[in-house]
């Protein structure tokens, strides 16, 4: 194993979303997003933090990735704000937001940094939600795809790596299902399903754009993978494994690598009344796409067990841990079909995120077996409570601890034949982390702020910073040094 590094080109590096870190919410022509409303319905946030300002990063830029720069990375994988490029969803071009995002590029290339960029990172602009319900309407497939071509034309030629959606799974799941994202439905799951065929097509027919326009770049989405194990080798839990496969990670990474859905998971949802309206033309066009993609993009946290959910057990609305106190988080699943209970092998994070290093290995195995695809892992990192020192030093062992771990499970994964292109941690930066406040910290660097919104913004370098460097400059091998 101690002979085991990343190839020579391998992209390190490190990711953030556009809401968490911007701040400048209304500055320079910006439009109102989804989230900017969200954050302002009581009891939606720990605190009722909001991003107006988060970790001000549309003036702080140069001095973030001149960090960027001394930590050795190679890429910088950000999102643009829709509602900075069109703060009307479409229309007239606002130019501020087109200058901010190219000075962003070019402080990136300036340092020889990959600038990867993230269509869309949840931040709807939320005149398109009053018009006509956002991504409930089709009409948003061409609205995005004019917003996504408007990108290709400004920012094409010096940006080769590009990702459509951010975890659709995700703002989905937590926006239709649960309550918990905008726009704060629950339980409606026949315009959630459709909901995610809108998304499918938005991004199928970027791709298709993309590819039309002449660009060569790399190409493709990032899914919340949650890779499952069945609690044990009683039949039933296998199958529900099975079902939660076809149901929570394949019904989107079929889609995505070979443009069709789970055979077994439409048939569940057509019985139920569930299943999408799809429209003439819609799996020609998503075939199309998925042969054009260049790589899976995964963002991995941690994986989950499955057990057979009798017909009266658990829903899928527990409740989520959103303080950061162990052991708040609920158990859930579909009745009849599976639920996920605690892995009892394994350790978990402050937020009852399970801490499974061997998961990424796992997830990289079966997009390899199952999709033959390059990989982007383009999110991986701990969230915990991360506390200053007098002396503004930041010690942070468990997420060293949490990250060495992962990444020697990627190096394993391409030693056995996984084509990986990229590793970003989340964060680079302290962020906002949506639902959860300030409190909850993932960069290698500290922000000066809390939930009060006091502090100094001033950023310090936590002792994974310069662990990561080391890493980086050593190609991996350090991640083996004893």
């Amino acid at each position: 194993m101690k002979n085991l590094k990343m190839p020579q080109n391998f992209l390190w590096g490190a990711a953030s979303a556009s809401y968490q870190i911007e701040g400048a919410y209304l500055e320079d022509g910006k439009g109102l997003t989804n989230w900017d409303n969200f954050v302002r319905i009581e009891g939606k946030t720990f605190k009722g933090t909001t991003g107006d300002v988060a970790v001000d990063h549309y003036h702080r830029y140069k001095e973030d990735i001149a960090l960027m720069a001394e930590a050795g990375l190679k890429t910088y994988r950000f999102s643009i704000a829709w509602a900075r490029i069109f703060p009307n969803g479409r229309g007239e071009v606002n130019k501020k937001g087109i200058e901010f995002y190219n000075n962003i590029i070019d402080e990136c290339l300036k340092y020889s940094i990959e600038p990867m960029i993230t269509i869309y990172h949840w931040d709807l602009p939320q005149a398109l939600v009053d018009e006509y319900g956002g991504w409930e309407s089709r009409k948003i497939v061409d609205d995005f795809v004019n917003y996504a071509t408007t990108l290709f034309k400004a920012f094409g030629n010096k940006v080769k790596y590009w990702i459509t959606l951010n975890e659709q799974n995700i703002f989905t799941s937590l926006g239709w299902l649960t309550a918990m994202h905008p726009p704060g439905k629950f339980d409606d799951q026949k315009t959630f399903y459709q909901v995610n065929h809108h998304a499918n097509m938005a991004h199928a027919k970027t791709v298709i754009a993309y590819r039309e326009m002449g660009f060569t770049g790399m190409i493709g989405a990032s899914f919340a993978y949650t890779p499952s194990y069945a609690l044990n080798c009683d039949p039933i839990n296998a199958m529900s494994k099975v079902n939660y496969d076809d149901l929570k990670n394949f019904w989107w990474m079929d889609i995505y690598a070979y443009g069709r859905y789970p055979k077994a998971a439409m048939k569940y949802l057509q019985d139920r009344g569930f299943a999408p309206d799809i429209q003439q033309g819609d799996m020609e066009i998503l075939k199309e796409a998925a042969s054009k993609i260049s790589f899976m993009g995964v963002n991995y946290y941690q994986s989950c067990v499955c057990e057979y959910n009798p017909l009266d057990g658990v829903t899928p609305y527990g409740t989520m841990n959103t303080t950061g106190k162990k052991g708040t988080g609920a158990v859930v699943g579909i009745p009849g079909v599976y639920k996920n209970p605690a892995n009892t092998f394994l350790k978990t994070t402050d937020w009852d995120w399970t801490i499974d290093p061997s998961g990424l290995k796992y997830c990289c195995r079966e997009i390899t077996s199952r999709y033959n695809l390059p990989i982007v892992i383009s999110e991986n990192g701990l969230g915990a409570f991360d506390k200053q020192e007098e002396d503004k030093s930041i010690h942070d062992p468990y997420r060293i601890a949490y990250l060495k771990e992962h990444l020697k499970a990627l190096a394993e994964a391409l030693d056995e034949g996984c084509e990986v292109i990229s590793y970003c941690v989340w964060s680079f930066t302290d962020l906002l982390s949506w639902l959860n406040g300030y409190q909850k910290r993932y960069g290698l660097v500290y922000v000066d702020r809390d939930e009060t919104d006091s502090g100094s913004l001033d950023r310090y370098k936590k002792d994974s910073f310069f662990w990561y460097k080391k890493v980086i400059e050593s190609q991996g091998k350090a991640l083996f040094d004893e």
